[in-house]
């Protein structure tokens, strides 16, 4: 008894010396680079656009408007762009369930018939012969073979798991990744249909300061035919007329650019995306809070993907780590194996393999340090891209924000000019109707109103698309699940 135990501890004692020599020496190996801090994340102290809420998953359906609910929802659907990103998040989960799939018992069926003739000059020459009382019916034979052949990797260190958790990694990224398109393309139809929008509202007033244009020609027409008038107005008036003509080409250029851009977005055919009809345009109301912490930036669906890129690469370098010990596989196969096809299936033809199979990597010339050394460096770079991302993502918000700022402050000023446009043609109107002034002068004091209201037209214009923008910076609607990191 006290052999066996000796001989037991031996034993014990081989094999942790044999684990302990077989790992290799992981050389030179660095922290990893830091990631920007969450206190860190924040905008500047000047700026300020508070309201409450934040964009909703949803965010375009705060404008209540069906053609574009219905623009946006056609391009998620049909877009060769969400497509190709949909399909990229497939391929990631078939990679991570091939490498699940490879960490478990694996077992296959065999059978097989191998018509051989054996070679008097080789390994096997005896049985070339023809010696019928030694069970030799050479030189031909017909060998039969089937059974079970069973594989399990033992994962002692956790490389197979580390491989899956990367993969897994990289699928989260692929689907962060998906709703990161599905934000630049819905942010991307609703700044297209509003530019849309605020060019047939322009086209209106075009066509109101043409009318008026038109009759201040006619005046001056009639003036030039009798006499009263020189005809520099007329040219003049005329010449005016040709540039509000030339603006209305631009804008209705402009219309059929932005129409096909829409297109392209949505993934529809020449031949099937309805006409986009004129409707007023809605209000903005920027979300933003008075502080941006980074639960605000988790929203971006693209910040969330370089996380989960670097997470899978934290996973790489365990898996990279581990393949520096020993690692371990038991194979097993039982079957039935015989020369003769008439003695397959008889107990003596039955056979069984049981192979413990133990890797040491004991000298590998350095190719495991250079794999760790590389997936580390490859780690840092996707750390320094995290970190560069962070900052555009505020810088994002910061512009966005400071111009919708202004753009409001430029507003409040561009109504007091349209106010004061408006009294002076009241006026003019009033001095009209009681015989003071001409009609003519009463219609051209329209003009400057038309061209404030337009440049009015312009700075809302600008604030939807500055507002989409801002939503854009702020993540859309995009939630992270439970449990990302």
């Amino acid at each position: 008894m006290t052999h066996t135990l000796s001989r037991l501890r031996l034993d014990i004692l081989i094999c942790c010396t044999a684990l302990l020599s077989g790992c290799a020496l992981i050389r030179n190996d660095t922290a990893p680079h830091a990631q920007i801090a969450p206190e860190q994340i924040r905008l500047a102290d000047d700026i300020h656009l508070a309201h409450d809420g934040w964009p909703d998953a949803q965010w375009w359906k705060r404008y209540d408007d069906p053609q574009l609910d219905a623009l946006i929802e056609r391009a998620l659907a049909g877009s060769p762009t969400i497509a190709m990103a949909r399909t990229r998040v497939a391929q990631a989960g078939s990679q991570a369930d091939l490498l699940r799939a490879g960490t478990g018992l694996q077992v296959s069926a065999f059978a097989l018939i191998n018509e051989q003739r054996a070679s008097a000059n080789g390994f096997l020459g005896p049985y070339a012969l023809n010696l019928p009382r030694l069970g030799i019916t050479g030189p031909w034979y017909t060998e039969g073979a089937l059974g079970l052949v069973a594989d399990l990797n033992i994962d002692l260190w956790g490389m197979h798991r580390s491989a899956v958790e990367a993969a897994l990694g990289v699928q989260n990224a692929r689907i962060a990744e998906t709703a990161a398109a599905e934000l630049d393309i819905a942010s991307g139809i609703a700044q297209l249909y509003f530019s849309m929008q605020t060019t047939y509202r322009l086209l209106e007033l075009l066509q109101q300061t043409k009318q008026v244009l038109d009759y201040a020609v006619d005046a001056h027409q009639g003036k030039v035919e009798h006499g009263l008038e020189a005809k520099v107005p007329l040219h003049g008036a005329r010449a005016q007329v040709l540039a509000v003509d030339r603006q209305i080409v631009a804008a209705q250029a402009q219309t059929k650019a932005m129409r096909e851009s829409i297109r392209a977005l949505a993934g529809a055919g020449p031949d099937d995306l309805n006409d986009i009809k004129p409707v007023p345009l809605p209000r903005v109301e920027a979300s933003l809070p008075d502080t941006l912490q980074y639960e605000l930036l988790a929203r971006r669906p693209d910040l969330q993907a370089m996380r989960w890129y670097v997470q899978s690469s934290f996973s790489q370098i365990d898996a990279a780590k581990a393949a520096f010990y020993p690692s371990l596989d038991i194979k097993a196969l039982i079957g039935l194996d015989s020369l003769h096809l008439d003695k397959l299936f008889r107990s003596a033809s039955q056979q069984i393999n049981l192979i413990p199979g133990l890797y040491l990597p004991v000298f590998d010339g350095g190719r495991l340090n250079a794999n760790l050394h590389g997936t580390r460096a490859a780690s840092d770079m996707l750390i320094e891209q995290y970190n560069q991302a962070v900052l555009n993502a505020v810088r994002d918000v910061a512009v966005s924000s400071s111009r919708l700022q202004a753009l409001d402050d430029e507003r409040a000023l561009q109504m007091e000019k349209v106010d004061a446009t408006r009294f002076a043609q009241e006026s003019a109107e009033a001095h009209y109707e009681r015989g003071l002034a001409s009609r003519q002068i009463a219609t051209e004091t329209r003009l400057p109103v038309l061209a404030e209201q337009m440049a009015l037209l312009l700075l809302d214009g600008q604030r939807l698309t500055e507002s989409i923008a801002l939503t854009r910076a702020l993540g859309g609607g995009y939630q992270r699940a439970s449990g990302n990191p």
